[in-house]
């Protein structure tokens, strides 16, 4: 595992309302947010102190002793834009200095919910639909499935997790049609499978003629002041940056889509149905994001259905990315939230809901 990151940190050389200010949405008509967005070109970040907001600063050891004996890196708590929680544990890989606020980190499967993004804004700029089938993109023979079954795989299958394609692979990240066989109609069954999702990198990159940095970058990074890389590893791109990148990002999400005045992505109706149940499969999946307060969820690695929630202590309307090893980026609309994690392995999970939902325990101490 050092040695990836190493690799990984090697290739990226790479609120509370009555004190903050108001932002006009000069599109939208009677629109106004009360959510703090830091500047595009400073390291500065306004913050907020806990017992402002009737938390209960008092509870943090838990919390951190948590995080710190699981194997957290950063750990990151807004509210309303603002930093309320920002702490940081061990060193980093490559030169042993201290883990903290400019060090880099992979996102892992978190990454995903960029690629939802991005996907979303490729739509909007007429670039592709999500209903359009895959093969239009990649070219015809993408998988080893008869023409007829590829055909019926389209963009938003991807999204979703039901392409459809034999998750019995030799390895969830190859690509090359051998490793993509026919097992159902795209459709008819939901398993997290790593490389159909691979594929819309490609599938974005043929059709905007960009580099899937070059894209990302343009129609994201630059608009919200994020400064992170995909980079190569084993066969699949993995997002790297700092934990405050993420918290960026996932401010970005809590204002559905909007960065102060500028609305990174205009489409409304991509953007909820991105953050909602896409499928009946699995009621707990949106595009490629997790999603809270669901009756049933399939895990990953899990053909079959779970009559529970993602988490049991989090709060309901919380959507997430969730990656390997504990990377998560958690959204909550009802409590003007982003939780970001980044760091090791708290357990041998495939991805560690467990650990998520005893973070989740110990946040609400807290903050109710």
């Amino acid at each position: 595992m050092k040695n990836i990151l190493f690799i990984l940190v090697a290739c990226l050389s790479l609120s509370c309302k009555k004190d903050q200010p108001t932002l006009e949405d000069n599109s939208t008509p009677g629109y106004v947010s009360s959510y703090y967005f830091p500047d595009l070109n400073s390291t500065a970040w306004e913050t907020q102190d806990m017992n402002d907001l009737n938390w209960s600063s008092t509870d943090t050891t838990e919390l951190f002793n948590h995080l710190s004996q699981n194997g957290t890196r950063a750990f990151i708590i807004l509210h309303k834009g603002k930093i309320v929680i920002e702490k940081y544990w061990g060193n980093n890989i490559q030169n042993n200095a201290p883990f903290d606020k400019n060090s880099n980190w992979y996102w892992a499967s978190a990454g995903k919910t960029i690629t939802a993004f991005l996907t979303g804004i490729a739509q909007e700029e007429g670039l592709i639909n999500i209903n359009d089938k895959t093969s239009d993109y990649l070219g015809e023979n993408w998988t080893s499935a008869p023409l007829e079954k590829e055909n019926l795989i389209t963009i938003k299958h991807q999204l979703t997790m039901t392409t459809g394609l034999d998750y019995n692979a030799s390895s969830h990240d190859c690509t090359s049609p051998s490793c993509l066989q026919y097992k159902v109609d795209a459709g008819d069954q939901w398993y997290y499978y790593n490389a159909p999702y691979t594929l819309l990198e490609s599938v974005i990159s043929n059709a905007s003629g960009l580099s899937y940095n070059d894209f990302t970058h343009q129609k994201l990074s630059s608009k919200i002041g994020m400064n992170g890389q995909w980079v190569p590893v084993s066969g699949k791109v993995v997002y790297l940056s700092t934990a405050r990148d993420a918290a960026r990002f996932g401010l970005l999400l809590l204002n559905n889509g909007k960065w102060s005045t500028t609305k990174v992505m205009q489409d409304q109706n991509y953007f909820n149905a991105m953050t909602n149940t896409s499928q009946s499969l699995n009621p707990s999946y949106g595009y490629l994001f997790w999603l809270n307060g669901k009756s049933s969820i399939v895990f990953p690695g899990f053909p079959g259905s779970f009559n529970q929630p993602l988490s049991q202590h989090a709060p309901k309307d919380l959507y997430a990315g969730i990656g390997k090893n504990g990377q998560y980026l958690n959204i909550v609309p009802s409590r003007d939230l982003v939780v970001i994690r980044m760091g090791e392995a708290p357990d041998t999970s495939l991805v560690p809901t467990v650990f998520h939902d005893e973070m989740w325990e110990k946040i609400n101490a807290l903050i109710n």
